[in-house]
């Protein structure tokens, strides 16, 4: 049986992000590869606050994608079985739908709710949505696909 929470350390033996680019902190309500909430710690020290924008910092939407694609990547890996996942990575193939409706502002907690739509051999599509205190900050489907780690 799985576990339905992983924290951060869970993440990178999951995942081969590391800091500043390891953007999740933890991933909870795990339903075997089907769904799952990660979540994100904006931090008011993070590595884009000084240069987007100054004086009036505010997440990069790209980053909010490049989130998104990491909560699916560590629920596909955490639900597949782990020999299949041996030396293998989970890349981002496409992003579809990407809407940003309001700024993610540092300091808060970015609750990114996703979900597998379906998958096709080592092809996979996502969807979710992003929220700070249950307002709905921006949403996407993007697809993976599973390679071989080189």
């Amino acid at each position: 049986m799985t576990k339905d929470k992983l924290t951060k350390k869970d993440i990178t033996e999951l995942l081969p992000h590391r800091e500043p680019m390891l953007l999740i902190d933890e991933l909870t309500d795990i339903k075997h590869l089907h769904s799952a909430t990660a979540i994100m710690n904006v931090k008011k020290n993070s590595f884009y606050v000084d240069g987007h924008f100054p004086g009036n910092p505010v997440l990069p939407g790209v980053l909010i994608v490049e989130a998104f694609g990491q909560a699916a990547a560590a629920l596909t890996a955490h639900g597949i079985d782990k020999k299949e996942y041996d030396n293998k990575l989970v890349f981002l193939m496409s992003v579809e739908k990407a809407r940003f409706r309001n700024p993610v502002i540092p300091d808060c907690k970015l609750e990114l709710k996703i979900e597998a739509i379906r998958s096709h051999g080592r092809v996979w599509k996502y969807k979710g949505e992003a929220f700070v205190e249950g307002k709905k900050m921006s949403d996407a489907q993007w697809s993976a696909t599973i390679v071989d780690r080189k």
